[in-house]
């Protein structure tokens, strides 16, 4: 039988970790580096801000696993040691297709009706500052924190905890539909909602048709890396 945790227990663990580590610690921290007076966000800043949320994150998944008896890998679907599938490939052509024609494609007609809401510059304006402010290993950061780490750490979150322990409850389609709208809440850039919704459902089909985490993660990293190169090619 697959592990799963209680849906609201998952949600309720989450909740406090976003609260405490991506709001409260990741504010002290991001003051400490000099960042909380309108300072532009760099690497540095990016780095150590992420690293507390997702410390809080994943110790919520350890703890609301424990509370409940199972492994927290298990709970997450990592049980089983990931075996690399040709068929994973896929994942990565999904994410690199959703970021280069799926994604354009969403924000094509809410540009033609708000076309200073959704304009690109302010779509991509927090990735170019980024950007802007790395050089040498500030780069390497960079990519390590938005293609590496981040999607390691939402995937085991919102697809591995919220998404699977919801669709016990709701079933699999609903879950998607649910866990992709918090997914793009969570991110709080509005004018990013439409297309992190988009890129949820994207993650959250590839567990659902897969059954493995790990076709999630590739596609969320494929999805990112490509953004953040194409951030670089325009600059």
């Amino acid at each position: 039988m697959t592990e799963t945790v209680v849906f609201p227990r998952a949600l309720a663990a989450w909740a406090v970790a976003w609260v405490i580590g991506g709001g409260i610690l990741g504010a002290l921290v991001l003051s400490a580096l000099g960042g909380g007076s309108g300072e532009p966000l760099t690497p540095i800043r990016l780095a150590a801000v992420a690293l507390v949320s997702w410390l809080a994150l994943l110790g919520a998944v350890v703890a609301v696993a424990r509370s409940e008896g199972v492994g927290w890998l298990g709970a997450v679907g990592l049980g089983t040691v990931p075996r690399f599938r040709i068929g994973d490939l896929l994942a990565v052509v999904a994410g690199i297709i959703a970021q280069t024609v799926l994604i354009p494609a969403v924000y094509l007609p809410l540009r033609a009706v708000w076309p200073d809401t959704f304009a690109p510059d302010r779509l991509s304006d927090t990735a170019r500052d980024l950007v802007d402010a790395a050089d040498g290993a500030g780069i390497v950061l960079l990519i390590v924190v938005v293609a590496v780490g981040a999607p390691l750490v939402e995937e085991i979150v919102y697809r591995g905890l919220l998404q699977r322990s919801l669709a016990a409850r709701v079933g699999g389609p609903s879950a998607i539909l649910l866990v992709s709208g918090l997914f793009a809440l969570i991110h709080l850039r509005w004018v990013e909602l439409p297309g992190l919704f988009v890129a949820g459902l994207l993650f959250g089909l590839c567990l659902h048709r897969t059954g493995r985490l790990g076709t999630a993660i590739l596609a969320h990293a494929a999805f990112n890396l490509t953004g953040l190169i194409a951030v670089f090619a325009t600059g």
